[in-house]
């Protein structure tokens, strides 16, 4: 079965970079797109980037655009999200999933309900705060 752990959270200063890694096993990545998502306490979870099974789509959302980058290393099994310019409103925990369903395009950046219809494979979440 497949299986996913994030990588590479922790405190950083606001302006900071991280690095968060999603490692798969039990199954190659190139089957699934993959997306991060990230939830605060209190509210609801929210899709921040994906990208397809080639690795040759992504998409992301407006509050990250420009400062986050997606990324997969198909012989790593391995799925990057690069985060620059961290705020303090990235402060989350920040969880990887695998996208199983069948919606024809990317969707993390659907709604919380069809979003959570679609990954059916998550990690365990990594912590990012970002505060000085």
């Amino acid at each position: 079965q497949l299986q996913l752990v994030e990588s590479g959270g922790g405190l950083v200063q606001p302006g900071g970079s991280l690095r968060l890694s999603c490692a798969a096993s039990g199954w190659t990545l190139d089957y699934f797109a993959i997306g991060w998502f990230r939830q605060v306490p209190g509210k609801e979870r929210e899709g921040v980037s994906c990208i397809d099974r080639s690795g040759g789509s992504t998409d992301y959302a407006d509050s990250v655009k420009g400062r986050f980058t997606i990324s997969k290393d198909s012989a790593k099994n391995t799925v990057y999200l690069q985060m620059n310019g961290l705020e303090r409103e990235d402060t989350a925990v920040y969880f990887c999933a695998a996208d199983a369903g069948t919606y024809p395009g990317l969707s993390c950046l659907l709604s919380t309900e069809d979003a959570e219809d679609e990954y059916a494979y998550w990690g365990q979440g990594t912590q990012v705060t970002v505060s000085s």
